[in-house]
């Protein structure tokens, strides 16, 4: 009865949200997979194509640098501002994180004072060549979405190649030329975006247009995708039936935008002139504030959520699909090749569901973790029971409370659920969440809980420490023991051995020949009450 309720809410709900969703600009809105709709049958699944939505990859990358030493700062030294070769009292030292500017700060948040920036060393070794390449990886293939945007602290470069890879950098093909001299440079002509058309989108062209000027406003590169989504959506993207068409039909054109690596060739630093002031070379060099790469990943149309886990993408596939970019039909669905998802026809588009093995019809799909299944009338829809190893779910593709997803192996995997094995002192519960991390008690931190944060130390779990040679002192000779007790003197007695042990007795006398005891301050024993108000009781 509550699991229909709940489908019949989210029913609702996706009725709802698809009446609000504003009709997007950008190769958008596929953003669900099915919708339980009415027929004379009952309630049944219609499965749509979809995808995830449009984010900033930049998250997810991976950064490597070629050569991997050409990072400034080690050694240390100082370079010259690009406008002016006599102020030379810019600091870069690798070993000081106020004048370190290592690949990172590429891609962190902008907008801070004073703006971070990774940068090359200087053109110290002219005229041999100072080049770089920057690699950005995602083990994933992605769709490009927005164009691709560079922001240089220094000068924009003289020369310079975008190229992409397909393959995951084992080949690579040039996405676009960029420098002060085409022809020089690279023996082409020099072009614009705004200088091709439907037929010629594909083109691979060198630009001068953002290789030159030296100002503030001039230290940005773009590789317009947008441009190149307009020739087939117009000016405004409005017509994007249009794109989805192309797109459909031209596998270049799709494969134009998909990428699972990107490649930055710097090859010559802004100079600024014809000729390399060979007596102030600390002036030349490469600086890259910020990196914006926005797009999705590629579920061919079969997935609207990509999950980032140990550092990898992977697409949560549906329509019985399955494969990091959701490429294959899963086992007992291969009743017809594999395909894609279409976009048309708007605004729903075609599936394509992997549909059931003719030696699998009638059985349901469980992953291998269950033998046995359950029609449910009033849902319409098969159940597995009695999931196995560890499993649970309708087709036992969840884990057990106790268990959390082995990201490493496929759901049809007996090892595909792994134990939380939380610390029983440590944390709230035995449950995790789907990284494997309990959830730890006060005082208590690590994946297990099994660990004690600053001021605490493991006794039956973690306890505030009452002792620790730093905060709080024992008194008159006491020692520390363990951080939770005061071992104390046999004429002391208390927490912190702060009274006469002959106080408690009531047999200090005035002749018993010891003076006052150096009793604790009020405030020190109030804080240690404190302290103590949650932990264990303590035995002196």
């Amino acid at each position: 009865m509550y699991l229909s309720r709940f489908l019949s809410i989210h029913a609702l709900w996706v009725t709802v949200s698809s009446v609000m969703q504003p009709y997007p600009l950008v190769w958008g809105h596929y953003d669900l997979c099915k919708t339980q709709i009415y027929t004379e049958e009952g309630k049944v699944w219609d499965y749509m194509a979809c995808q995830p939505e449009s984010t900033d990859m930049t998250k997810y990358l991976k950064v490597k640098l070629d050569p991997p030493d050409i990072t400034c700062g080690d050694p240390p030294e100082t370079f010259c501002a690009m406008g002016n070769p006599y102020m030379c009292n810019n600091e870069c030292d690798a070993s000081t994180p106020e004048l370190a500017h290592p690949p990172e700060l590429m891609f962190d948040f902008e907008g801070r004072h004073p703006s971070t920036f990774w940068q090359s060393a200087t053109w110290k070794e002219y005229p041999k060549p100072l080049q770089v390449n920057i690699t950005l990886s995602w083990s994933k293939t992605i769709e490009l979405t927005d164009n691709i945007v560079i922001t240089f602290e220094s000068g924009r470069p003289d020369q310079m190649i975008l190229e992409k890879s397909l393959d995951y950098g084992r080949t690579w093909q040039p996405y676009q030329y960029y420098a002060t001299d085409c022809l020089d440079a690279f023996h082409m002509d020099p072009k614009s975006v705004k200088d091709l058309s439907q037929h010629t989108v594909l083109e691979i062209i060198c630009t001068e247009e953002y290789s030159t000027g030296y100002t503030t406003n001039s230290k940005i590169i773009h590789f317009e995708i947008k441009d190149r989504f307009a020739f087939f959506a117009g000016p405004r993207l409005r017509n994007m039936a249009s794109l989805y068409g192309q797109l459909d039909t031209t596998k270049k054109l799709r494969d134009f935008f998909t990428v699972t690596d990107l490649r930055i060739r710097l090859l010559r630093p802004a100079v600024g002139e014809i000729f390399v002031d060979e007596l102030h070379l600390a002036r030349y060099f490469y600086a890259i504030s910020d990196i914006k790469v926005r797009g999705r990943c590629k579920c061919n149309l079969h997935a609207t959520v990509c999950v980032y886990d140990n550092s990898k993408l992977t697409c949560e596939c549906e329509h019985n699909t399955t494969g990091p970019d959701c490429g294959k039909c899963k086992k007992n669905y291969q009743g017809r090749p594999w395909s894609p998802g279409s976009y048309l026809p708007i605004p729903k588009g075609t599936a394509n569901t992997c549909i059931p093995s003719i030696s699998s019809i009638g059985n349901c799909e469980c992953f291998g973790h269950s033998n046995r299944c359950s029609y449910i009338d009033l849902l319409n829809t098969v159940i597995c029971v009695s999931c196995k190893h560890n499993t649970r779910g309708q087709h036992c593709e969840l884990c057990r409370l106790g268990y959390f997803r082995n990201a490493s192996a496929q759901l049809d995997d007996e090892n595909v659920c792994i134990e939380c094995y939380c610390n029983p002192l440590g944390s709230i519960h035995d449950r995790c969440n789907g990284s494997g991390f309990c959830e730890c008690k006060t005082g208590t931190t690590g994946p297990k809980c099994d660990e004690c944060l600053p001021g605490n130390s493991w006794h039956y779990g973690c306890q505030p420490n009452v002792c620790d040679n730093e905060l709080l002192h024992c008194q008159n000779g006491g020692t520390c023991h363990n951080n939770v007790r005061c071992l104390c003197p046999a004429a002391y007695t208390g927490i912190l051995c702060e009274k006469l042990r002959c106080e408690e007795a009531g047999s200090c006398g005035s002749d018993s020949g010891q003076g006052a005891p150096p009793h604790g301050s009020p405030a020190l024993l109030l804080l240690l009450t404190t302290l103590l108000g949650t932990a264990s009781p303590l035995v002196f």
